[in-house]
């Protein structure tokens, strides 16, 4: 799984530059640059949501659709902006459940 995760790393870098060379746009490099940049983020962001193994799964599959958004971009030049960030809800739900609900771990910690 590692493995196919590099390689899904890669081959996105080889499409960004694929589509540069072919179209010279700087200006869509750099917007596709910093989106990936950000999907990234948000996929290590998503280990926090690892102790609720569903919101964690629903966190990937997100993951990988947003990623599919990237590639959308890059193929169709139509940028979803709100599916690129969709693995920005299952963080907030995390955080919402983690506000009302703690973290469970309290007593681990000494009490003065």
């Amino acid at each position: 799984m590692k493995a196919l995760s590099v390689l899904a790393v890669f081959a996105t870098l080889g499409i960004l530059f694929f589509q540069y060379y072919r179209n010279k746009n700087l200006k869509k490099l750099l917007i596709a640059f910093l989106t990936f940049g950000v999907i990234i983020a948000l996929a290590v962001m998503g280990n926090v949501t690892r102790q609720v193994l569903p919101l964690y799964l629903a966190h990937m599959i997100l993951t990988v659709i947003s990623w599919g958004g990237l590639i959308l971009y890059l193929v169709r030049d139509r940028y979803v902006g709100w599916l690129i960030f969709s693995p920005l809800v299952t963080i907030g739900l995390f955080l919402l459940l983690e506000w009302f609900a703690g973290s469970g771990h309290e007593e681990i910690l000494p009490v003065h």
